[in-house]
């Protein structure tokens, strides 16, 4: 007998089904689950308020023989509907969503649902734009096991404090270049995107032109 799974739940993409279910591809503190939500495109459907995208909801989830469960309630927590009013974020939401979902596809970890929902969050606080999307690309590498190194350049040398680098996308690190376009500013942040969460990042002071640089490396970093 399989017991029911209740969690708390990020919708990363629904699939309308038949004439009124929708299929869920959910992030969750235990991981990615696809489950069914029967007759949620009714208009009297209990389930519809949560299972809404941009949604932290409550879930409860009926795991039978099939790898697809079915959502028997769902309740929700905090809708990031801010999110929805400006084009740019509601554009990095649904990017964040869809390469969590294709990463959580090979790569099973508790982390991927924490990483969701704080992009979600700041996005429906106003936070900077570039510096969410730095810090989600960042964070998307580490947890994927593909983090970069931010200690060591290409010739094993640790990173020097007032030396310039370039980024060497061959070697995936950086290398020594006394007219490169990053130094010691770009590297710090970079270690504490990767280091901290995403509410502390935003407590840094800094020109808004410094984020989009090192967003432009980041990018690179994350082939995007």
């Amino acid at each position: 007998m399989t017991e029911d799974l209740k969690t708390l739940t990020i919708v990363l993409r629904r699939t309308n089904y038949g004439e009124a279910d929708r299929i869920l591809n959910l992030i969750t503190p235990e991981g990615k689950v696809s489950a069914i939500a029967k007759s949620v495109r009714k208009a009297k459907s209990k389930l519809a308020g949560g299972v809404e995208m941009f949604t932290l909801s409550k879930v409860q989830i009926h795991q039978g023989r099939s790898e697809l469960g079915i959502v028997t309630s769902a309740q929700m927590v905090k809708h990031y509907g801010e999110i929805l009013k400006d084009y740019d974020r509601m554009t990095l939401a649904g990017m964040a969503l869809r390469r969590v979902a294709k990463a959580a596809e090979h790569t099973d970890s508790p982390e991927w649902f924490e990483l969701t929902r704080q992009v979600l969050a700041e996005l429906d606080n106003g936070t900077n734009v570039a510096l969410i999307e730095m810090w989600f690309l960042l964070n998307l590498l580490r947890v994927s096991g593909e983090e970069v190194n931010l200690y060591r350049d290409a010739e094993g040398e640790v990173l020097q404090a007032g030396a310039r680098y370039d980024w060497s996308i061959g070697d995936q690190a950086f290398t020594r270049n006394e007219q490169g376009d990053y130094g010691e500013n770009e590297i710090k942040i970079l270690r504490l995107a990767t280091g901290v969460e995403l509410a502390k990042m935003k407590r840094i002071k800094t020109e808004a032109d410094l984020w989009e640089k090192v967003l432009n490396l980041a990018r690179i970093m994350a082939k995007n």
